[in-house]
């Protein structure tokens, strides 16, 4: 894939975003539990980086999504997974779909003040007994006269405590089969019948709330459904290729950061008379990950380049996700032994490295499912 200066321009604004309105204070959300996602999604909506492949008309900038990975890969500059995820929530998991498929009212009421970064938007898929098999969940929206009356709960919801909306699936028949009786429904947050159920205590992503959230009795009306009854499995599968590709851009620029900062650590940090770098077990394994990350960041390049073309790309974008998974789990343990008892202190980056980077082979489609999905595309598992 081949990077123009325009995709350089992009980057560089996102860079300088992240250099002077976000990192510095990284340290004071991770130790607050939340960060300030209403102040920051509109410093990043005024500098156009929430909607940079939506359409104009709704404040977008109408670029192809090869604009969109030049962004998310930038994002992995930021010095913590909570407040990138959160802003890649907005950008690639809760508005595709709406700006796909949605009424043009719909899109006026929702997603142009998402790209404009006066809402703060949430995907709603995951239950507590629904993670990885989306088929199953249980949260129901039953007609009443113009209305859906939505019951059920979600959980793991990103930006669940500050959200000002969701991109919400649910069941709205008990016929069809669980691929063809769902639908994607805004329902803003403040609805009545909405609560926090709490917010949850995470391992890591400290700075980004993630909420359980109930809806009981919730009313919205049935012009909230984005696309086609019925059709919310597909738009979902659909949004998750956006996701998938953003996370593993994301993830990028995150890893090559921490073997980096190990490199310096390394090589200052002596033992039996050398730096540990000075062992040929170190410097081999950190060049062995730095060349497993390039090659993730050519798939990556080539899922995309695909994606742009109008191509179908879940076969790719589910490998480049699963090997993004494997990547994130191993690079920060390998980096973190190489600096012995500090890699174990909050007062590293390399542990908060650790803990971020665990979700990336669970969110979105764990590991496993990934390889089911490769599987199918190859044809040594039967579709359902």
């Amino acid at each position: 894939m081949k990077w123009t200066h325009e995709h350089h321009e992009l980057r560089r604004t996102t860079r300088r975003l992240i250099d002077e309105h976000v990192n510095p204070h990284i340290d004071e959300w991770e130790a607050a539990g939340m960060y300030p996602a209403h102040k920051v999604m509109k410093q990043f909506g005024e500098a156009g980086l929430l909607g940079i492949s939506r359409p104009p008309e709704y404040g977008g900038l109408g670029l192809d999504y090869s604009y969109e990975i030049a962004f998310a890969e930038e994002m992995g500059a930021v010095k913590a997974n909570g407040v990138s995820t959160s802003l890649g929530v907005q950008t690639n998991m809760a508005t595709p779909a709406l700006a796909r498929f949605g009424s043009d009212a719909l899109r006026q009421e929702y997603l142009t003040p998402a790209i404009a970064g006066e809402k703060v938007g949430c995907i709603g898929v995951s239950e507590e007994g629904a993670g990885s098999d989306v088929a199953s969940l249980k949260t129901f929206a039953r007609k009443d006269g113009d209305d859906y009356v939505i019951n059920g709960s979600k959980m793991w919801i990103t930006n669940g405590v500050q959200g000002d909306w969701i991109c919400l699936l649910v069941n709205t028949s008990n016929e069809n089969g669980p691929h063809r009786n769902k639908s994607l429904i805004i329902v803003p947050l403040k609805s009545k019948g909405v609560s926090v159920a709490r917010k949850l205590d995470k391992l890591g992503l400290h700075c980004s709330d993630t909420a359980q959230l109930f809806f009981d009795d919730v009313r919205v009306p049935q012009s909230n459904r984005i696309g086609e009854e019925g059709q919310g499995f597909g738009y979902q599968m659909q949004q998750f290729q956006e996701e998938r590709l953003f996370v593993v851009a994301r993830t990028l620029i995150g890893l090559e950061s921490v073997i980096d900062e190990t490199i310096d650590y390394t090589r200052q940090r002596r033992a039996f008379g050398k730096s540990i770098l000075d062992n040929q077990v170190v410097h081999f394994k950190l060049a062995e990950l730095q060349s497993r990350i390039e090659a993730l960041r050519a798939l990556l390049y080539r899922a995309v380049e695909e994606y742009v073309d109008g191509e179908n790309v879940t076969k790719l974008a589910s490998m480049a996700k699963y090997l993004a998974g494997i990547l994130a789990a191993e690079v920060p343990s390998a980096c973190l032994q190489y600096w012995g008892g500090q890699g174990f202190m909050n007062e590293n980056r390399v542990s908060r490295v650790y803990r971020d980077m665990r979700l990336i082979g669970i969110g979105g489609g764990a590991n496993e499912i990934m390889l089911q999905i490769i599987a199918k595309h190859m044809g040594t598992l039967p579709e359902n």
